[in-house]
């Protein structure tokens, strides 16, 4: 067995990067519009606010969405690299 650890495609780290960054926006949105929220709830119903809240809504699930498919793709990569390493 090889003692060498694979690195990981560029496909993964996109993935990685762009799950991770859609999360956060969408916990961000999600936190300004609760704190704006409860300051002030007709601010809401105007503006860009409601936009904000459908970034929370929609980014969340797009988020875990892509950390599903990366760890799909991150372990059919390593699955192939142990039966190609166990053939030696």
């Amino acid at each position: 067995m090889s003692s060498e650890t694979s690195s990981p495609s560029l496909i993964e780290r996109i993935l990685a990067y762009a799950s991770l960054s859609i999360i956060v926006v969408a916990l961000l949105s999600f936190f300004a519009t609760l704190i704006v929220g409860l300051n002030d709830r007709e601010a809401m119903a105007e503006g860009l606010w409601p936009f904000v809240y459908g970034i929370s809504l929609i980014g969340l699930p797009i988020g875990f969405v892509l950390l599903i498919l990366l760890l799909i793709i991150s372990q059919v990569r390593r699955r192939a690299e142990f039966r190609r390493n166990a053939g030696d």
